[in-house]
Parts: C-alpha cells; sequence; structure tokens
C-alpha cells in the first residue's frame, strides 16, 4: 500500500507537463477570479470536508474584539484560555495548542516564541482582515499538515470577486471598561491584471475591571499592517505574495509570572495556482511561507523585581510549505496529492540579577546567571499525503486518505543538568501514519448524514521536548521537558446530521446542526510530578516538586454539540446551541487537564434594512470534573446577557452599539489562568470583565 502510495506521488510531477491550459470566460467588470487554495470550505458539497462548519459575519457580531482570538467567543464548541486580553488561545472541544491545526489562508503558521504562550498565532493578524473562520472538527481531511484534533483556517479578505477600482474601509471603536480604544483602514485596488490590498490597525487596551470593581492588570498596545499583492498572470495563473507585521508592546500578563515589553512578528507568504488543465491533473497549487518572532519578557512591574531581575530575549522562526496536485482519474473520483512542511525554531535565553538572598536580605554584590529558554531546539515536519473523493451518486460521497509525516527534532545547545538527565540527546527521527474515511449522505434535498473516522497523530512539541525548569502550566510547579515522548495519538469516531426545513404560517425556516464523537487516545502527553526532580529556581519556593512529561496509556474524550436556529416573522431569527465534553484520564483516574464546562447559548436576532440588533444569553455550567494533579478547582456556573445593535444610518457607514455583560456579573471561565506574581492577588482565578459599553463605527468606500 505505501509502495503505491509512494509511487503515485512520485509520478504526479512528471504528468503534469502534459496538461494543457483551457479558456476560460471571464466576467470583465470584475477582476480574474481565480480563487488560491486560502479556503477550506467552499460551499460545495462534493468537495468540503466532512462535519465542516464556516463562521461568518464576525466582527459584527462581536463589535470589539481584542485580537482574533476574541472572534471565538460565540462559536460552540469553542472555550477561551484567557491569561490577560492579550494571550489568549482558543480550546476546541478540550484540545487546545499545537493539538489544533490553526493556520491562515489554507497553510500560513506562525510559532509563538514564547514558553508562556504570551504571543500565540492569534496575536499575529487584526481581527478586521479576518472575513471568515474554518472549522474541520476532527482529523478528517488530510490536505492541510498533521492534524491531531481539529483544524481552524483562519481566511483573511480577498478582493479578487470585487468590483474593479479602489475600495477601502476605515473604522474606529471604543470601550468603556479599560477606555479601549480601536482603530483600522484597509485600500484595496482591482484590475484585470492585478489587486493591491493594503491594511493598517492600532490598539490601546488599558486594565479593566471585572464585576467587583477589582481593575486586572491587562492592559496592551499593538500596531500591526499588511500588503496583500496578488498578480493574474493568465486567466488560469495566478501568484500572491502577503506581507504582514505586528508590533506588541507593554503588555500585562495577569496569568503569567512576566510581562511582554516587545513582541514583534514578521511574516511572509508566496502563494500560486494554475487550473484548467487537461488530463490527468486538474489544478497545480502551492504554498511557500516564513515567519519571525521577536519577544522581550521582564519582570519589571512584578513584586520578585525588589529580589531578582529577570529578563528574557527569544525568538522563533517558523518556515513551511505545500505543493498539492487536483487529479481527476474519472468524472465522479477527484484526487488530491501532495507534500507539505513546517519547520520550527527556537532560541533565546533569561538573564537574571539576584539582589536580595532567600532571607531577604540585600546582597553586597549582585549575583548574574544566564539561562537558555529554548537551548537552540527544532522540530522539522515533513510530510506526504493523498486523498480521494469518490461520487457514488448525486446523494453519496466517500472521502478517504491517509498522510505520512516524517518529524525530524534535535537540541543544539542543552543546558548541563538537561544534559545530565538525558545523556543520550541526540537528532531524533519519528514516523507518523494519519488516515481518514468518512461518508456524507443526502437523505433528502434538504437533510445530511456525515459519518466519519479519523485517526490523527501529532509528535511532541518543543515545551514537552526541551523546556527545563520553567513554569508554563497554569499551576506554578516547575515543568521539564522529556525528549523521549511518543507522538499522541487521537481515533475519532463522529456523526453528524444537518438540515432544515421550510413552514408556513409564519415561521420560515428551521435550520439545525447536531453531532456526537468519541476519541480514544494513545500515548496522550500529561505533565506529571516526578520525586526524582528537584525544584531548580527558588529552591525554598512551593511547590518543591517538579514536574516532567509523560505518555499516559488510557485516555479517552467523548461529548455531543448542536445548535438550532429558527426564522420568524419574516425578521426575526431565534437560536440556540449546546457544547459538553467528557473527557478522562483513567491512568490518573481523572479528567484530562483544560475540559470546559457544559454551555448553552440563546440569542434573539432582529435585522431588516439597515438596522440589525441581537440579544444573547450564555449560560455557562458548574465544572466538577477537574484535573487535580494539574491543580484545577472547581468553578461555578454563571450567566451573561450581551445586547447589541447595528445601523447603517447613511450609504456605507455602519454605527454599532453594545452592552456586554449587562447585568455585571462577576465570573471567571474555568480555562482561565491564575493571578502570578502580582501585588495583592492570590493564586486564584483571573474574572472576566464587567459591565462594558462598546461602539464601533465604519465608513466603506
Amino acid at each position: 500500500m505505501k509502495k503505491m502510495f509512494l509511487a503515485l506521488l512520485c509520478a504526479i510531477p512528471t504528468m503534469v507537463c502534459y496538461g494543457q491550459i483551457v479558456e476560460k470566460k471571464i466576467d470583465s467588470s470584475k477582476g480574474k477570479v481565480i480563487e488560491l487554495n486560502t479556503v477550506m470550505v467552499t460551499g460545495k458539497a462534493s468537495t468540503d470536508p466532512v462535519l465542516s462548519k464556516v463562521k461568518t459575519d464576525l466582527v459584527k457580531k462581536v463589535v470589539q474584539p481584542k485580537n482574533v482570538a476574541d472572534l471565538f467567543s460565540n462559536i460552540n464548541a469553542f472555550t477561551l484560555i484567557k491569561r490577560g486580553n492579550y494571550a489568549i488561545d482558543p480550546s476546541f472541544r478540550a484540545s487546545q495548542y499545537e493539538q489544533l491545526n490553526i493556520q491562515f489562508d489554507g497553510g500560513t503558521k506562525a510559532m509563538h516564541a514564547c514558553p508562556n504562550r504570551m504571543d500565540p498565532i492569534t496575536t499575529h493578524v487584526v481581527p478586521e482582515d479576518i472575513e471568515k473562520i474554518e472549522i474541520i472538527k476532527g482529523p478528517y481531511t488530510m490536505r492541510y499538515g498533521s492534524t491531531f484534533a481539529g483544524i481552524v483556517n483562519l481566511v483573511t479578505q480577498t478582493p479578487q470577486s470585487m468590483q474593479m477600482g479602489l475600495h477601502g474601509s476605515v473604522s474606529s471603536g471604543y470601550e468603556s471598561n479599560g477606555g479601549a480604544s480601536v482603530s483600522s483602514i484597509k485600500l484595496q485596488q482591482v484590475t484585470d491584471a492585478y489587486d493591491i490590498t493594503a491594511n493598517a490597525g492600532y490598539r490601546d487596551f488599558g486594565n479593566y475591571k471585572d464585576g467587583a470593581g477589582t481593575v486586572i492588570p491587562s492592559s496592551f498596545r499593538s500596531l500591526d499592517y499588511g500588503l496583500k499583492v496578488g498578480y493574474n498572470i493568465s486567466d488560469t495563473q495566478r501568484v500572491q505574495a502577503h506581507w504582514r507585521q505586528s508590533y506588541g508592546r507593554d503588555v500585562l500578563h495577569a496569568g503569567l509570572p512576566m510581562d511582554t515589553e516587545e513582541d514583534n512578528s514578521s511574516i511572509l507568504s508566496l502563494d500560486y495556482k494554475i487550473n484548467g488543465l487537461k488530463g490527468l491533473i486538474k489544478e497545480v497549487n502551492a504554498k511557500a511561507y516564513y515567519s519571525y518572532v521577536d519577544h522581550i519578557m521582564s519582570n519589571n512591574n512584578r513584586p520578585s523585581f525588589a529580589m531578582t531581575e529577570a529578563l528574557s530575549t527569544i525568538d522563533a522562526t517558523t518556515a513551511g510549505g505545500k505543493v498539492e496536485f487536483k487529479l481527476k482519474p474519472a468524472e465522479e473520483w477527484t484526487v488530491y496529492s501532495g507534500l507539505d512542511a513546517l519547520l520550527v525554531a527556537r532560541d533565546g535565553g533569561r538573564s537574571r540579577l539576584v539582589k536580595r538572598n532567600m532571607m531577604g536580605e540585600e546582597l553586597a554584590e549582585p549575583l548574574y546567571f544566564q539561562d537558555k529558554v529554548w537551548q537552540d531546539s527544532y522540530i522539522n515536519d515533513f510530510g506526504i499525503f493523498t486523498e480521494h473523493k469518490y461520487k457514488f451518486s448525486n446523494r453519496t460521497l466517500l472521502t478517504a486518505g491517509v498522510r505520512l509525516d516524517l518529524v525530524t527534532s534535535d537540541i543544539r545547545d542543552p543546558e548541563e543538568d538537561f544534559r545530565e538527565l538525558y545523556p543520550d540527546l541526540k537528532n531524533r527521527t519519528e514516523s507518523n501514519f494519519s488516515g481518514t474515511v468518512s461518508v456524507k449522505q443526502k437523505l433528502s434535498e434538504v437533510h445530511t448524514l456525515e459519518v466519519a473516522f479519523g485517526r490523527g497523530t501529532r509528535s511532541a512539541n518543543m515545551i514537552e521536548r526541551y523546556i527545563n525548569h520553567f513554569q508554563v502550566g497554569q499551576d506554578p510547579f516547575e515543568y521539564v521537558g522529556n525528549p523521549y515522548l511518543d507522538a499522541e495519538v487521537n481515533n475519532q469516531f463522529e456523526i453528524g446530521l444537518s438540515g432544515k426545513k421550510s413552514f408556513t404560517r409564519g415561521v420560515d425556516a428551521l435550520q439545525y446542526n447536531v453531532s456526537g464523537y468519541y476519541s480514544i487516545y494513545e500515548n496522550y502527553i500529561v505533565p506529571v510530578v516526578d520525586p526524582m526532580l528537584d525544584r531548580k529556581f527558588n529552591p525554598t519556593a512551593q511547590p518543591q516538586e517538579v514536574k516532567r512529561f509523560i505518555n499516559v496509556d488510557k485516555a479517552f474524550k467523548t461529548g455531543v454539540e448542536a445548535d438550532v436556529s429558527i426564522d420568524f416573522m419574516e425578521y426575526y431569527n431565534f437560536y440556540t446551541a449546546l457544547a459538553y465534553v467528557y473527557t478522562r484520564n483513567e491512568d490518573l483516574d481523572e479528567s484530562l487537564p483544560l475540559t470546559p464546562p457544559l454551555t448553552t447559548r440563546f440569542g434573539v436576532r432582529y435585522e431588516r434594512g439597515k438596522l440589525w440588533s441581537s440579544l444573547d444569553y450564555n449560560l455557562t455550567s458548574q465544572q466538577e470534573e477537574i484535573s487535580t494533579s494539574f491543580r484545577e478547582q472547581e468553578t461555578e456556573g454563571y450567566q451573561t446577557l450581551d445586547f447589541k445593535i447595528g445601523v447603517e444610518p447613511i450609504t456605507n457607514v455602519h454605527i454599532g452599539l453594545a452592552v456586554l455583560n449587562l447585568f455585571d456579573e462577576t465570573y471567571n471561565n474555568h480555562l482561565n489562568f491564575s493571578f502570578v506574581n502580582q501585588e495583592g492577588f492570590d493564586r486564584v482565578p483571573i474574572n472576566d470583565p464587567g459591565r462594558n459599553f462598546s461602539v464601533f463605527a465604519k465608513y466603506l468606500f
């Protein structure tokens, strides 16, 4: 099987030379519509991944997003992991970080430099530039890189389908809670041969107050800009370059031991596509990208500064690319085959100036230390994949795919104690096999049944392999990596039913989606206390124990999610959504860490002409299923109510108003980090904002 698969892929490049370009009619009133493979969900049942969904109209519903992570706040089955107002990660069905394959425009990635994830991928692009979010709910496609628990594709706006000429927008917003201000500008030029998009944004957020009036240290400033240039080589060929930079300054992280002084990122991506070929090969798509993150953090504003001055200067590079061929062996049979790569490298260190001893007495001569953070490490993933879609009839579609990932990793400048712990350190190569099979069956013209199985694999990330006595979790333990970890495996089964129904007598339409899933994990990676290890930094501090990452034999996850939307009385819509996930680490007889509680949402929306409004009620249940080894605490349930309204008073001018957390509830999400190294705070979870008034305005031209 593997030999046939490799032979097919090796033969593909030679086949392409036999392809001939087919002429295609183009609407001359618009730019040439050569859509790059920046999207995964196209709206075509025969090509879309199974069990996928798309979220659009994001900024309109959120009104005032702090960063891209805020766009996930109202997407069913997503929860936010919050360390402050800036460093926010999305979690999907109790999977997070590298367990989720998060990318821009069908493949571009930027990995964080900070071991505490002060700079996740969601901080490197402005939310106003995101047109839609595509979600594949599990390892049900092999085409977009190694995938363990699901794919999130952040699709940036493109001017390709616009009328030719100059377009643009200017927007600004303000929040009362924290005195936050946001502004952005975008310009787009579209011609028959090329299109250019330029955008820039500035955000200035202050410290907010929770419902009890407590000030949460969470201020930050950020400046972002981007330039995208596309050129239509011919009616069937397009090349596009995208450059973006982001600068974060003076970022306070309430849930982390240090704050960000500077966070600078640069991302360059190149895309190429040729379609309309005759013969076996119909399309060729190629992508290459490179990103660099330069991160500086310190404890200058923390109580620990009186004892020890700490400054970390670290960097991360991410490079990769992909070449994919679309083949049509038969009219009902489509094949996607190709190669991809993801190369991640990090380095940098922390300097410490110890000014007082353990008794708090000032030292006559401060002591200077230099600690290696990433120890000059890298992880390279080279993948080869093929995915087949066979259309048995207009109602039945079978998808099957496999991929093989060769993962190489190494640590080139280990600390002496890390080398003593692992004396056989050397370059390591892993072979990870993934696969999927699914069936999409149209039960009728309006009802669809989807059944899927996916095997997703994920090799250990750099923290899990190489971190050396740093606090990188939600608890106060020092963590030590394990270079010999086996790759995690997710064997996920899922069944989903979706559809709609039209009515008379007042109710126009009902839409529903419901799905249930079960995941059997192999080699799940968790940190546990290792009695053989002693605390390295601040050895008299608590806890004295040290955690090391290990694989567990038995763990699983199961859950259900559903949403229903009903249009009624012509201009009104009622919706409800529910998401529940249950996890278990059977080796430790406890829940897996970072498992969110049951969440339920209700809402009513009104939209007529140039006016829209919504009332959203969010109900989060108590979470009693916790990971005691992760020092998790049970959290109380809470309820919030948000009101939003938008209007277009004159053509192309949009104004939005919102009252968030209308009842000024004091609450915290179960996944929020606790305060760390903060004056006047204990290790209690960070509360979310209290009542917040927001206004947002946008002008299109």
